[in-house]
């Protein structure tokens, strides 16, 4: 007869049993992040992912990202900036940007980098705050801006000072607007009203009128803006669209399409971003590691050059917050050598107001 114990692998412990009928379970809920934890720690990922600065060091964790205003405009290297009810007013030395600006290859050459910084872009645009604008209000957008001119028989383009602009402008497009800039009269901006439009830089003005036909792309109201898909393929199909015949580059087209709502208009922060993503989508848009907009504030820029020139959109390293834009001279030609200012702006307020003239609550 065999006497042998029996192993004890043949008779499964009370702790295997344990572990073996743990394991048939599902496994535990993941409890979820509440929106204050969600949204703070996108602000850490926003501040980790901020370029470094030339001393390695990155900039400091960002607030919430603050608005800007639709006008261009140029702020000094340190600037100061307020809210309160809704408007950002930011406080700055008049320091006009460098004229000269080296263009290194155009940009960064890689566009994975372009899409990734757009990325946090949009990401920081979706965050930010805005009071709602209400139909019988004006959009107000105050600027600082200058545009190189160039004489009738050629020769180097001059800059002249950066000035201040303020423009304000029907928010359902119904009532006539005001544009008032520094040393001239105020101009009315309506339906009816004449409007010099500035082509390019340098170009003749000539005589237009605002909002003559409905609200598009190219002649946005508020509420139009407001209205616009935040699906960013949908968009860029509306914007390509919109802009067809335009000129000969459709990417150039909407690209600059773009950075005409981000720079004129108020958008809301859900069409903020989809503008931002829709503008990841261009072939050719690179980065420019550092640019200056007309007041001297020093920012990271997304660009794309075209036939000369490189339009550069001027954003904070650290909230990502859009500060201006830029046109340099890509290669050197009558008007400079490459790297030359031809125009330049920063926004410095955007707000919303009752009437034309009248200026937001500080």
């Amino acid at each position: 007869m065999n006497t042998t114990p029996p192993h004890p692998a043949d008779h499964p412990s009370e702790e295997d049993e344990r572990l073996g009928l743990t394991a048939l379970l599902p496994p535990p809920p993941v409890p979820g992040l509440d929106p204050d934890r969600a949204l703070l720690l996108r602000r850490t990922l926003l501040a980790d992912a901020a370029p470094a600065d030339a001393s390695g060091r990155r900039g400091a964790r960002a607030t919430r990202p603050r608005r800007r205003l639709l006008v261009r405009l140029a702020v000094p290297a340190v600037a100061c900036a307020l809210v309160v009810g809704g408007v950002m007013v930011v406080k700055l030395a008049e320091t006009p940007g460098r004229a000269t600006t080296a263009v290194p290859g155009g940009g960064t050459t890689h566009a994975s980098e372009a899409t990734r910084l757009l990325d946090r872009i949009a990401l920081a645009a979706a965050d930010s705050e805005q009071p709602t604008v209400r139909a019988d209000q004006f959009v107000y957008i105050e600027s600082r801006v200058a545009y190189a001119g160039q004489s009738a028989g050629g020769g180097p383009a001059t800059m002249p000072p950066v000035h201040k602009r303020q423009v304000w402008l029907s928010a359902d497009g119904s009532r006539p607007g005001t544009l008032r800039e520094a040393g001239g009269p105020d101009t009315p901006l309506g339906t009816d009203g004449p409007v010099e439009t500035l082509d390019g830089p340098g170009a003749t003005p000539r005589p237009s009128t605002l909002n003559a036909s409905q609200p598009s792309i190219g002649n946005p109201t508020h509420a139009y803006v407001a209205a616009l898909p935040t699906d960013p393929d949908t968009l860029m199909e509306l914007i390509r669209d919109e802009t067809r015949g335009e000129g000969q580059d459709p990417d150039q087209r909407a690209f600059t399409a773009i950075g005409e709502l981000l720079a004129e208009t108020w958008a809301p922060p859900e069409v903020g971003a989809a503008l931002y993503r829709a503008a990841a989508k261009i072939p050719g848009v690179t980065v420019v590691d550092a640019a200056d907009d007309a007041t001297g504030r020093e920012g990271v820029a997304v660009a794309r050059t075209a036939h000369g020139e490189q339009t550069q959109w001027i954003f904070d390293r650290t909230t990502y917050a859009f500060l201006g834009e830029r046109t340099v001279l890509a290669e050197a030609g009558d008007a400079g050598p490459a790297g030359t200012v031809m125009g330049t702006s920063a926004v410095l307020t955007r707000a919303a107001v009752d009437r034309a003239g009248e200026l937001p609550a500080r």
